[in-house]
């Protein structure tokens, strides 16, 4: 087991393969099974050497005391300072929701070692809920409260009846029970009571942030999943906005592509980083 020691944090992170550096930043509620756990991880390692971190908040990542740094500037900071640990100058970086929020906004501060960005289901904003700010605190309040009531087993029975936004995909899938099988097992390392806390803290902004996005000058793949209805609008506006970038949309997915489609989703890493290797 690997850990960054930074601060009051310790970051966990595995390594896979050899060649180019990627290193990958899940979504809420999950971790590095994210993409081990879906083969994504192994089939990147047969071409690339993957780095897949735990963010804050999240699997075998622990903070200590105050302040835990459940914000995408503190994280952002994070995925450089493993980049510095491993001793990587450029590398590409691999996103999935929450985790594509951190590496997004990052980037708009400077995106110099970033060689590529893959930003699958996520926004420049770090709340899908906008107006002001007390009523995107309320939402996301509520929101975390349920992490705090049902345990993993008891959340996933009850996506299994109503997938949400977030599982639909899932849900209408016909390897369904496979696939939130896979699901459970991924969100069952987390520590659902620091879930809550990660989600009142880090979703509070539901600025895109536009003239952000025209100074990422580096190459960009936006993938959306067709019924990932939460992050379609967002994902075409990263595109729009962001000179260069290209994007793909998955037909019959929802959010969760590693999940839902490892292999097409490795596909496309794989194809776009030989398009656009470390120079």
């Amino acid at each position: 087991m690997s850990f960054l020691e930074r601060g009051n944090a310790r970051i966990y992170y595995e390594e896979f393969g050899k060649g180019e550096p990627i290193i990958a930043i899940h979504g809420l509620i999950e971790n590095t099974l994210y993409w081990t756990l879906t083969g994504v991880a192994d089939k990147l390692a047969e071409n690339f050497r993957l780095i897949s971190m735990e963010m804050r908040g999240h699997g075998r990542t622990v903070v200590e005391g105050e302040p835990k740094g459940f914000d995408d500037e503190t994280m952002g900071d994070d995925l450089i300072a493993l980049a510095d640990h491993l001793k990587l100058d450029r590398f590409h970086v691999l996103t999935h929701s929450t985790g594509g929020m951190i590496a997004v906004r990052y980037a708009m501060k400077d995106c110099s070692r970033f060689n590529s960005i893959f930003l699958s289901d996520t926004g420049s904003f770090t709340s899908v809920v906008p107006g002001e700010p007390e009523k995107v605190r309320e939402f996301h309040n509520n929101f975390a409260s349920f992490f705090e009531i049902l345990t993993w087993e008891q959340m996933i029975a009850a996506l299994k009846k109503n997938p949400g936004p977030f599982f639909r995909g899932i849900g209408e899938s016909e390897k369904s029970d496979e696939l939130f099988s896979i699901a459970l097992k991924i969100v069952e390392i987390n520590d659902r009571s620091v879930i809550a806390s990660f989600v009142r803290s880090f979703y509070s902004d539901p600025d895109p942030r536009i003239d952000g996005l025209h100074s990422i000058s580096c190459p960009v793949l936006v993938i959306y999943g067709e019924k990932d209805d939460l992050f379609i609008q967002s994902s075409k506006l990263m595109a729009k906005e962001i000179p260069g970038a290209e994007i793909i949309e998955y037909p019959g997915v929802g959010h969760m592509t590693a999940i839902e489609a490892p292999q097409r989703l490795a596909g496309d890493v794989i194809g776009f980083i030989k398009r656009h290797p470390i120079s």
